[in-house]
Formats: structure tokens, C-alpha cells, sequence
């Protein structure tokens, strides 16, 4: 008997090359904006397979994703009971999935527009298990980390990626099910971490997509996410427990397992330790300071402990300790007034302003306060450009928490260093560099010269106590170069110009910025080989 035209057309069909898995629960005024991202992507529709669960909306959500897959053939809904989290969808759409890849789209988050055609190209071209795409948080939600660099292939030891376990990334579908990755359900909160840390540990090539904004991260007007829902936080830390039990039959004790538990003491197990802490009476605090000790006890490395910044350091040494009044205090002046300035010892040390610091009736050593490591200069170059010889700049630039200062422009070389006062008001600066001044007041050698900021700050004594010195490569921010149009703001300066240098005679002078990683540089002498700059202001 002759096959229908319909079976023929669908023994020819390819499978899709991705299925977007969308869980649903009453985000009726995001779900437009979720679906239609997926519906304007770059990839060819008939290469995606779209699948919506409903998990018991009664907002209208259900109906209106009947409605839409009416008029999109590749979207298919699924309808279930509520279950009380985004893990049973997930996993009832993973079940339905037909696509090469999977990616989980979130129902009030949205995609770039060449999200899906960039991230499986990547996959193809290096046969990548996982995918992350740049992540960029809306409406107030922040992204969990940065991605700022392409690679085919990078470790969980060896780059961010391990700082965000959420499911939004491309998985080879495959993969996922010889690893019988699926989500933990009837879970509200971090249940995606079993499947995103087993999947990061498990995989032969983990990539990422950094020069294109994949995902967008939304933060909801009602404050809805279920991320920011309150819950019965004994019984989360006892079900993170189980998941870093999980992380420590991966990886054996030692560096690579600090890492990761670094990211957890972040992420998880001091997480609760803020308002939803503070909002507990004092039985309740004590309960969940006993559900997070058995975690420090058994995770809490020296290692680990170190690489914690000053307020988690606190938290995680008052927990180990059973120090339920220091506790308390180290997170209330974390959610009560701005912070006061660090302390400054006279060696240069740096130390946090939390409560009983060196006071001689507490347990807490000065190696908990300590930030002396963690003070890096904050600064931009926002405005550069030649006027007459010399190169005018500004910027800002702060040592956060830290009142007063001076800043200066250094000059930076074979032949010496050199520093030239800037003018300082607030966080921004001004200064000039005149060759035929800038060392210190005669004119600046050939050569080449590279552009520092230094800020010195002051601690809580004021400018009659210890100062803390910090400096940092100029990099403009947005570098004119040969790409830059004929007639655009930066095009006068492209070229090597002549500038003077009183008694020592001109000199041919370039700005350029050094390759890989863009610092500001001025050449002295015979034309530079490095791309110059144009002007910024």
C-alpha cells in the first residue's frame, strides 16, 4: 500500500537541531515576550522544536499557549497539574524533545534574536556537550556572572561557567540522556543545580558564546521570582547537602573541589544568612545556624575560608563556631546603614568594618576581616584627545569605601617612571600629559610609555592617618582604530603627529593601545607599529 503524501513528508523531515523547553506557571504578561523571542530567532523555525508546559497556570497562560500554537506549527503545549516548581516541566518537555540540542528558556526570560543559530553553530563546529551563551540581566535582575570571552572549550576550574548552574545554556541532547541528567521536582528553589553540576562535571567539551548577548536575565515589577520566594530554609539547606554530596563523590578533597565550593558558599550555603535570617526570632536563626553547620564543618576548607570576601568569611567562621550574637551582628550591619570606611593599619593591611573587630572579648581573628587583597581600583577612561601637543584625559576612579585621596596619571618605561598630578573632585579626574613636561618637568624621552592611574585613598583616621596606594592600566573604552569611519570623532587623530619637547626638539607621537588587552600607550620617536587611536572626549 503506497505511503500518504503526509508519512513520506515526515520520513523526509530532519529531527530539529534544537528543542526549547519552556516551562509555564502564571507569567501570562512575560509570555508574549518569552515566545516571540524564540519565534523572530535567526535559525530556521522548521530547525526548532518549541515546547511549552503549562504547569497549572490560572492566570491564562494555558489558553493563550493553546491559542499561539494554533498559529506556530513548531510549538507544541503540554498541560499538567501544578507541581511546584520549574523542575517537572523541564523534565516533562525534556521527555517530548526530539531537537540534536536542548535549551531551557525560562517563560519571563527572553533570547537575542541569533541566540540559537550561534550557540549550535558553536556545538557543531566543537562538538561541545554544554554551550553558554552571555547572560544580561533586565529590570533589575543582575546576571549571575559575566562571560566576557569566546572559547571552544573551558573547565569548570578554569572559568566562570561554574557560577551559574542555572538551566539556561544548549545541552547535546544526547548527552543529557546517557547521563540521565534530569531536575529535581516539587522544588521551588535551586533545582537545577543537581542536573547543571553533574552536567558541568560529566562533559568532554563545555563551550561559550561571550560576544553576543544570548540571554536576558528579567527581574518581575511584583518581585515574583522564585528565587526571591520566601521558603523553609532548614529544609533547603538540608537538600543542599544532599547536592554537594553530589559535588564531593565528583571531585576528591583538594584544589579543584575548593573551587567549586567556593562558588557554593557564595551561591548557597551563606545565602540565607541575610534577611530571611534576620526576619527569623531567635529560636528560628539558631535552627538554621544548625541545618548550614554540618556544610562548614564538611566543606569549610582554610582554602575555601580565604578565598571567601570579609562578610561571608565572618558568617562562615560565626557558624563553625556556634557565635549566634556575632552572627547576628555581621548580617545586620550587611542590611542596615552604609558601610563605614575599612581600617587602614599602618603595614598597609586593610580590614573590614564589621562589628568586634579586635575586640578582645570576641573570637573573631583579624584574618576574618582582612581585604587588604580584594581592594582593586575601580576606574575608567572615559575622555581622551590631543590638544595643541599634549594629551588631555579624564576619568574616574575610586578605592571603594575609602574617603579622600589623590589622583595621578603615571607614565611608565624603559626610561623611568614619571607622575603627573591630576585634578581630583568626587570619583573624576582630569590631567594633561605634555611631552615637553611630563618628566617631572622636562621633556619625556623617546620610547614607548605606558598609561597608569593611581589613586591614593585614605581609611578612617582621614588624611593624617595610614593611605592606601592603588594604580591600574589606562584603557579607553571605546578605542577609535582603522575601523573607525573617515569622518568620524576620532578620525583627526589616527595618524602619528608632531609635537614639541622645548629644548630636546619635536617628536613624532602615536597613542595606541597594547594587543591583548587594550592599555593606553604613548609612543615617542619614530613612527609606532601598534594601531593608534583617534581622539574620545
Amino acid at each position: 500500500m503506497p505511503a500518504s503524501d503526509d508519512t513520506a513528508a515526515a520520513a523526509t523531515t530532519p529531527p530539529p537541531t534544537v528543542s526549547v523547553v519552556i516551562p509555564v506557571h502564571n507569567t501570562r504578561p512575560y509570555l508574549d515576550r518569552s515566545l516571540d523571542s524564540v519565534f523572530a530567532q535567526t535559525l530556521d523555525q522548521r530547525r526548532i522544536q518549541v515546547i511549552a508546559v503549562d504547569d497549572g497556570s490560572t492566570d491564562g497562560s494555558a489558553r493563550h499557549l493553546d491559542e499561539r500554537a494554533r498559529h506556530h506549527p513548531n510549538l507544541t503545549v503540554v498541560h499538567q497539574p501544578a507541581s511546584g516548581g520549574a523542575g517537572r516541566p523541564r523534565n516533562v518537555g525534556l521527555a517530548h524533545a526530539t531537537g540534536d540540542y536542548l535549551f531551557f528558556l525560562d517563560s519571563d526570560d527572553h533570547l537575542g534574536t541569533e541566540a540559537l543559530a550561534r550557540l549550535t553553530r558553536m556545538a557543531l563546529t566543537h562538538d561541545s556537550d554544554i554551550v553558554y551563551g552571555r547572560i544580561v540581566g533586565a529590570d533589575g535582575r543582575a546576571a549571575p556572572v559575566d562571560l566576557r570571552t569566546t572559547a571552544a572549550a573551558v573547565t569548570p576550574f578554569d572559568s566562570p561557567v561554574y557560577w551559574t548552574l542555572a538551566a539556561y545554556k544548549l545541552f547535546r541532547r544526547s548527552f543529557v540522556e546517557h547521563h540521565r541528567l534530569r531536575f529535581t521536582e516539587g522544588r521551588l528553589l535551586a533545582e537545577d543545580l543537581p542536573f547543571g553540576i553533574t552536567a558541568l562535571l560529566r562533559a568532554t567539551t563545555v563551550s561559550v558564546v561571550a560576544d553576543y548577548d544570548c540571554y536576558y536575565l528579567h527581574g518581575r515589577p511584583d518581585d515574583s521570582n522564585a528565587s526571591r520566594q520566601d521558603t523553609d530554609w532548614c529544609d533547603y539547606l538540608h537538600y543542599i547537602g544532599g547536592v554537594l554530596a553530589g559535588v564531593a563523590a565528583e571531585v576528591p578533597p583538594g584544589p579543584h573541589r575548593d573551587t567549586l565550593m567556593v562558588r557554593h558558599f557564595h551561591g548557597e550555603i551563606l545565602m540565607p544568612f541575610a534577611a530571611p535570617y534576620l526576619a527569623r526570632d531567635p529560636a528560628g536563626r539558631r535552627a538554621m545556624a544548625a541545618a548550614a553547620r554540618p556544610l562548614v564543618d564538611r566543606y569549610l576548607t582554610e582554602r575555601v575560608l580565604a578565598a571567601l570576601p570579609p562578610g561571608l568569611r565572618l558568617r562562615a567562621h560565626c557558624l563553625r563556631g556556634a557565635l549566634h550574637d556575632e552572627l547576628t551582628a555581621v548580617v545586620r550591619a550587611d542590611t542596615g546603614a552604609p558601610p563605614r570606611p575599612p581600617h587602614i593599619d599602618t603595614d598597609g593591611r586593610v580590614f573590614a568594618p564589621y562589628p568586634y573587630f579586635r575586640d578582645p572579648a570576641r573570637a573573631l581573628p583579624d584574618t576574618c576581616y582582612d581585604l587588604t587583597d580584594r581592594m582593586v581600583l575601580r576606574q575608567r577612561l572615559t575622555g581622551w584627545r590631543w590638544s595643541g601637543g599634549a594629551v588631555r584625559l579624564r576619568g574616574t576612579a575610586a578605592l571603594p569605601h575609602l574617603g579622600g585621596g589623590a589622583v595621578e596619571v603615571l607614565l611608565h618605561g624603559s626610561g623611568g617612571d614619571y607622575r603627573i598630578p591630576a585634578r581630583y573632585e568626587g570619583e573624576h579626574w582630569r590631567a594633561e600629559v605634555d611631552p615637553a613636561t611630563a618628566a617631572d618637568g622636562r621633556p619625556l624621552p623617546d620610547g614607548t610609555w605606558g598609561l597608569k592611574v593611581a589613586v591614593t585613598a585614605h581609611g578612617s583616621a582621614g588624611t593624617t592617618g595610614p593611605a592606601l596606594r592603588r594604580e591600574a592600566w589606562l584603557v579607553p573604552e571605546t578605542p577609535a582604530g582603522p575601523e573607525a569611519p573617515p569622518d568620524g570623532p576620532g578620525a583627526a587623530g589616527l595618524a602619528p603627529r608632531t609635537v614639541a619637547r622645548g629644548p630636546a626638539g619635536p617628536a613624532v607621537a602615536t597613542l595606541f593601545c597594547s594587543r591583548p588587552h587594550g592599555h593606553l600607550h604613548l609612543h615617542l620617536g619614530t613612527p609606532c607599529a601598534g594601531p593608534p587611536l583617534g581622539a574620545l572626549w
